[in-house]
């Protein structure tokens, strides 16, 4: 009789152990066929954030995920340098006469290159995206004084480097948040993107981590930017995001 329980015992040992051994093992292979993330972004051609990623992925197979990405970036350009108004102390930046806030679309393959362990290590994403981007080229506004005698009485409009009352001295800050973006005009164009994905993420039903790459964006005209420096329609930028999203 106790050598029977003992026998019993020992079976169900192994049944448990058996069980707990298939859970886990459905735990650590989590499938997945889509995942969602957004990132903040940070770059060569921005300020202290860049702007914002968007990016939809779905699995074609264990190895390639196809992806389709919005990315809403303020494109600044390499010249700008903040100053403070010697009158009133507030920044600005002098020269520019333009915003560029560009609105890029993607579709690309991300490939895995090492995948991560179960419940560690990083897993480490080739990336690609190709398409077409989609400029808005918003007015600078600027506050001056009405003329060289008084600050008290001041102005807002589009700085031009052609208009003598645009002087450095006269410049008291900027114009009010999104102050002339009825005005704004469009460019076409298209980019292009390679980089480097690692997620660090220990949930598998979520996703964390960072991307860093290159990227360029080319438009079909000059944007002008800066009326008084060189200005360009190619605009190669290299750049970090941190993404979160979810899986399932």
């Amino acid at each position: 009789m106790g050598c029977s329980l003992r026998r019993w015992a020992f079976l169900t040992l192994i049944g448990v152990g058996a069980c707990l051994s298939v859970s886990a093992q459905t735990q650590d292979s989590y499938e997945y066929t889509s995942e969602f993330t957004w990132g903040i972004n940070k770059n060569s051609s921005g300020g202290l954030i860049g702007g914002f990623v968007f990016k939809k992925a779905r699995k074609l197979n264990d190895r390639v995920l196809e992806t389709f990405g919005l990315e809403i970036m303020n494109v600044k350009h390499g010249q700008e340098v903040r100053r403070s108004s010697r009158a009133t102390g507030n920044f600005f930046i002098y020269g520019k006469s333009n915003y560029l806030y560009a609105f890029r679309f993607q579709y690309g393959r991300d490939l895995i290159l090492f995948t991560k362990a179960p419940q560690q290590g990083v897993e480490i994403k080739a990336v690609t995206a190709i398409g077409p981007s989609i400029g808005v080229v918003a007015p600078y506004y600027i506050e001056r004084a009405l003329d060289n005698n008084s600050f008290f009485v001041t102005r807002k409009e589009q700085y031009n480097p052609d208009n003598p009352q645009h002087n450095f001295n006269n410049i008291l800050g900027t114009g009010s948040l999104f102050q002339g973006v009825g005005e704004s005009t469009i460019q076409l164009g298209a980019n292009v993107k390679l980089g480097l994905n690692f997620e660090l993420g220990t949930i598998k039903s979520q996703v964390t981590g960072f991307e860093v790459g290159f990227l360029l964006d080319a438009y079909f005209n000059k944007v002008i930017l800066m009326p008084s420096t060189t200005n360009n329609s190619l605009f190669p930028t290299v750049y970090f995001t941190l993404f979160y999203g979810n899986r399932r």
